[in-house]
């Protein structure tokens, strides 16, 4: 089935889904109204009997309203996750229709210096992140951003590939994550929150007198309790007791104010991470990776959803002190906070060394999950195939990822050594840049774990540098030119270095005159080639391809071409052998006006 049919039928049945659960919600409201006049009738009718009929009829039918109220909620909730069911639902037949603006952009995640993420798009708008990205959790948009910024190991891209694969044949139940994430998100500051709670010092659990005062203070004022309503003890020791107890509860309010303080705002996302945590582990798992992840959520045979659970409702109980009226006399009777927070201590003894291992679980299923939905929109994409022989990228019908099928042109590529260079003339507008990018990108992609926009790529493991778009700096009082200079420099002390890199570059040394653009360029060429470097040079400089007399074997010159014709450029966008011949500056300042 194609994508977008398999979207409309899911869409179709959620949204019948959501008309019958509106009918339930309509007719709920009138079973609550009809209830009440129900018992008003029945108060009426029995009212001349004893009032033992009157007091049984009204807790049967109160215990009835409350039940129709409980399930009345569940099925509002049942409502607003459907709802924002048919949200993610809508979001990906916008996809298909190369409407990316609905997502995030993860510009927030773009570092002010990087190897190749300003050049390539990777984090902004229309940005590859963007077209990629579908995690509703702040964790889990922060690590896609960082698959997207530094390449993996093969072992990593191997099991990553395997645990797309499997989840790009089940994607409800990723409509159904997506679901669960945009109902309240999962914010850092609440994973901070918590995470600076579990490295705190305990405050009551390190005194081991509470572990047994917990149980012996209620226990004495309860009984004095009980003793002064049966007149065994005068109401003055009473009220005595009271007010001590009062003064020791009083002592810990204060000590757990700033516990409360700390996680009092995390109950709803606890509550998401929850559902997140529960719907993983419930899913099933195929393959190294699946099966790893599934086994971070269990710990001392007890699963991560309902360990998050019981700190839910440990914070649900302690925000009972908030509601004066019932909170003064459970803290002097029963010293509830104190139980709370002794619960939460326990809890935080416990867990402390899993909590963080549970969010960056839901982070990585849904980096998973972002490059399923990937492979499940883009059928016809094809799985990169890694080669250990260093260097190698082979690949047909490469295209950019963000350029529409309609107007998607492809190209090959292929490099079989170290030491070798490709220089790419051509026209303005003819297709080098983007010929760049798109090798850039879905090398990116390739690194990243992802399928990748081709019908054939091979590539050997690699770190990817570029320079091609370059700005200056007024902060810094940087030029183009040397913020150029800087950014050549740190490819240059890469490739000195060894490392396996693979370099683009688009238009180097557009900041200085052509005489030195030229000398500066040949030199560059020629120090790659010194250091066994591979790299793609775009340029208008038709004369820098003469380099490749020097040296035959390691540079191969490519270009893309335009055809004029009665004063119209015409661009096919194919890549071709040798060197460009037609340019069309001229043409183009003459259209704008200036006299050639």
């Amino acid at each position: 089935m194609e994508p977008q049919e398999f979207y409309k039928n899911l869409l179709a049945e959620k949204n019948a889904l959501l008309q019958s659960l509106k009918k339930k919600k309509s007719l709920f409201g009138w079973v609550r109204f009809g209830n009440i006049i129900l018992l008003a009738v029945i108060l009426y009718a029995l009212w001349q009997f004893s009032w033992i009929y009157i007091v049984a009829a009204t807790i049967i039918f109160l215990a009835f309203f409350v039940r129709v109220i409980y399930v009345d909620l569940r099925n509002r909730d049942k409502i607003a996750h459907i709802q924002l069911y048919i949200k993610a639902i809508e979001e990906e037949l916008q996809a298909l229709q190369e409407n990316y603006s609905v997502f995030s952009n993860g510009i927030e995640y773009l570092p002010p210096v990087h190897d190749y993420a300003h050049d390539m798009d990777v984090l902004g708008k229309a940005s590859l992140y963007q077209f990629c990205n579908r995690a509703e959790t702040e964790p889990g948009k922060r690590l896609f951003a960082e698959w997207l910024l530094a390449p993996a190991t093969i072992k990593e891209i191997a099991n990553r590939n395997e645990a797309v694969s499997h989840l790009a044949t089940a994607i409800p139940p990723i409509m159904e994550i997506k679901a669960l994430g945009k109902s309240a998100g999962l914010q850092e500051s609440t994973i901070s929150s918590v995470e600076k709670w579990l490295a705190s010092p305990d405050i009551f659990s390190d005194w081991k007198a509470w572990k047994w005062l917990r149980y012996v203070l209620p226990a004495i004022i309860l009984t004095i309790t009980f003793l002064t309503i049966f007149s065994v003890v005068s109401m003055g020791f009473f009220y005595t007791s009271l007010f001590v107890f009062a003064v020791i509860a009083y002592q810990i309010e204060k000590k757990v104010k700033d516990i409360h303080a700390t996680l009092s705002l995390i109950v709803e996302e606890m509550e998401v991470m929850q559902s997140l945590l529960l719907h993983i582990e419930e899913t099933e798992m195929k393959g190294e990776k699946l099966m790893e992840l599934k086994e971070m959520l269990r710990t001392e045979n007890e699963s991560a959803s309902s360990a998050i659970k019981q700190l839910k409702k440990l914070l649900d109980r302690l925000d009972i002190r908030y509601n004066i009226v019932i909170a003064i006399p459970l803290n002097i009777l029963l010293f509830w906070n104190l139980q709370q927070v002794l619960d939460l201590e326990k809890w935080k003894k416990k867990q402390k060394l899993h909590f963080t291992q549970w969010v960056n679980c839901i982070a990585e299923m849904e980096c998973l999950y972002s490059f399923a939905i990937l492979r499940f929109n883009h059928p016809l994409w094809v799985w990169p195939v890694l080669t250990d022989n260093h260097f190698y990228i082979e690949a047909e019908d490469l295209g950019h990822p963000l350029i529409p099928l309609k107007k998607r042109v492809t190209n090959p590529i292929k490099i079989e050594s170290e030491g070798k260079v490709q220089i790419i003339t051509g026209s303005n507008m003819a297709g080098k840049s983007t010929y760049l990018r798109s090798i850039g990108v879905n090398v990116i992609l390739a690194m990243a774990g992802a399928p990748v926009c081709a019908t054939r790529f091979t590539l050997s493991p690699v770190k990817l540098l570029s320079s091609m778009r370059v700005a200056d700096n007024l902060e810094e009082s940087t030029s183009t030119f040397y913020a150029e200079l800087k950014k050549l420099k740190s490819i240059i002390e890469k490739t000195n270095g060894g490392e396996k890199v693979f370099v683009l570059l688009d238009e180097i040394l557009r900041g200085t005159n052509s005489y030195d653009r030229h000398k500066g360029s040949v030199a560059l060429v020629k120090q790659f080639l010194k250091e066994d470097a591979v790299a793609i040079l775009a340029t208008h400089d038709v004369e820098l391809a003469a380099v490749k007399e020097e040296f035959p074997d390691k540079i191969e010159n490519f270009h893309f071409d335009v055809d004029i014709k009665e004063e119209e450029l015409f661009f096919d966008y194919k890549l071709k052998e040798g060197i460009c011949k037609s340019m069309n500056a001229s043409l183009l300042m003459k259209k704008i006006g200036i006299d050639l």
